[in-house]
């Protein structure tokens, strides 16, 4: 029987703490089927390290990661001017193959092993928390540059904000189509991008999971009357009706939210009618944005906050749905706000 060479060695120990990936993987499941000291190897490592099964891994604090993170970034903005925090947190996100030296006591390899899995159950998930509290600081970052373009619009049109004439009972959900129908409520926001107040990257929430749609350049942008499809604008605009207050009536009131989880459900087809049943899970559900951890909400005195539940610190209204939704309620995308006081934010 060949003994392992020390390479074979060391893809069985990575292999035993999952770092290997692709052709790593398969070289060593390989090497498992065909050796029966790599075998035996394997088991002695994988019984040296069950202990660690038995230990449950504990979230990271919400206000340990904020305070890390704020101490990073008052560390980068001394050191290098503030960009520096950013490319940590892009590299951090980068699959590296890690690579640990052999030892000749695999006892020792299987103890540091062991310490590891342990700084790894500790140190991914906060490192995970740390990275979304500064995709949220760059997402409400976008609603503050949201709020300073529609305040250089009210200044330029007598305070009023941009509107659009929609045909009663018209839908607000197809964004994108085509056509001169006003039948999507962020053909309104579309005018600050249009008429260049705002750019159109700053509508993409930074935390949100999946692949981002590519910037639009300023030449295609004045051929659109619409954002041009949902993957555009990540965010969820206030819904009026016949009921609501006259924004100069409001002190303070909803502009803009994370999407509407809502909007998830809504078809990509501008021809289908939806009707949309709503459960427990769409009633409670928060934006997907940010993992589901809660929204970032811009209200009309140009102030951001970050909610963990569907309503804001000075309403107690659900931000997602129409007042008088329960279960059994159906969504087809043409609601209105009931009252002055309902707050509903269409996709």
């Amino acid at each position: 029987m060949t003994p392992l060479s020390d390479t074979q060695k060391q893809l069985l120990f990575d292999y035993s703490l999952g770092l290997t990936s692709g052709h790593d993987t398969a070289e060593a499941e390989d090497l498992l089927a065909a050796s029966h000291e790599a075998a035996r190897l394997y088991d002695a490592l994988l019984s040296a390290l069950s202990p660690l099964e038995t230990i449950e891994p504990e979230p990271c604090p919400d206000d340990l990661a904020e305070r890390t993170i704020q101490r990073l970034r008052e560390q980068a903005q001394l050191v290098t001017g503030g960009d520096r925090l950013e490319r940590l947190l892009a590299n951090e996100r980068r699959a590296v193959p890690v690579r640990i030296p052999l030892w000749r006591n695999w006892a020792e390899i299987a103890t540091v092993a062991a310490v590891l899995v342990l700084l790894a159950g500790v140190l991914f998930p906060a490192l995970g928390v740390i990275r979304q509290r500064q995709w949220q600081y760059h997402c409400q970052s976008h609603l503050g540059d949201i709020s300073a373009g529609v305040a250089s619009y009210l200044s330029d049109h007598d305070g009023r904000f941009p509107t659009l004439a929609m045909a009663p009972g018209a839908p607000w959900w197809k964004i994108g189509r085509p056509g001169p129908e006003n039948q999507s409520n962020t053909r309104r926001v579309w005018l600050l991008v249009k008429q260049r107040y705002l750019q159109p990257h700053i509508f993409i929430c930074p935390g949100r999971p999946g692949q981002v749609a590519a910037d639009l350049d300023p030449a295609v942008v004045v051929r659109f009357d619409d954002f041009p499809s949902r993957a555009y604008i990540h965010f969820s605009l206030r819904l009026d009706g016949p009921q609501s207050a006259p924004p100069g009536q409001m002190r303070r009131f909803v502009l803009l939210v994370d999407r509407n989880p809502l909007a998830e459900e809504f078809p990509s087809d501008f021809s289908a009618s939806p009707s949309i049943p709503l459960c427990q899970k769409l009633l409670t559900a928060n934006s997907r944005n940010h993992r589901q951890r809660g929204q970032s909400v811009l209200c009309s005195d140009g102030s951001v906050e970050f909610t963990k539940s569907r309503h804001t610190s000075f309403s107690d209204d659900d931000i997602f749905t129409v007042q008088g939704m329960s279960c059994g309620s159906k969504l087809c995308g043409y609601e209105r706000p009931t009252s002055a006081s309902d707050t509903f934010v269409g996709p």
